[in-house]
């Protein structure tokens, strides 16, 4: 595939599948961010023959964090799909709504006050703007294709 063509991959994405892989990854995201805070904060009292209920504290504590994740994860590509296609823009404002919609909903609805609301959507709205402000991506095309194997021919001196 060429290396132009892969860029616009993103594209052919509908905003319902970009929804599903948000909250997907998050969901991932979240089951392994479970899993550390559970080893490093809930140090299971493993004794003879009782290792069952330090598995199931640590298998909750998982399944708490991946959930809350896939929901922030869902919640803010979700919002950041409606307004791109009501907006008919793709830039910064999407992501920092969506960033603000999802803190304050998933996470002010965990911490079960107003202000947990505005701080939670403020601090993911100021993050998601300043990642897109900035360009920061995880990706950098920078034009070359990387082979496994050579793509020059050897000329018969080399053999």
């Amino acid at each position: 595939m060429d290396p132009a063509e892969r860029r616009y991959l993103e594209d052919e994405d509908t905003p319902m599948m970009k929804v599903i892989k948000g909250a997907t990854t998050g969901f991932a995201a979240g089951t392994i961010w479970g899993t550390i805070v559970a080893t490093w904060y809930d140090v299971p009292r493993v004794e003879r023959n009782v290792a069952l209920p330090g598995l199931l504290r640590t298998l909750r504590m998982m399944g708490n964090y991946g959930m809350t994740f896939a929901a922030i994860g869902g919640v803010y590509i979700g919002v950041e799909q409606l307004l791109e296609n009501q907006r008919m823009k793709r830039d910064f404002v999407n992501g920092a709504v969506g960033g603000f919609v999802a803190g304050a909903t998933i996470l002010g609805y965990k911490g079960k006050s107003i202000s947990s609301a505005i701080s939670a959507g403020s601090a993911l709205a100021v993050t998601s703007a300043l990642l897109d402000i900035g360009g920061q991506t995880t990706r950098v095309d920078t034009g070359k294709e990387y082979y496994p194997y050579t793509t020059k021919k050897r000329s018969a001196v080399d053999s």
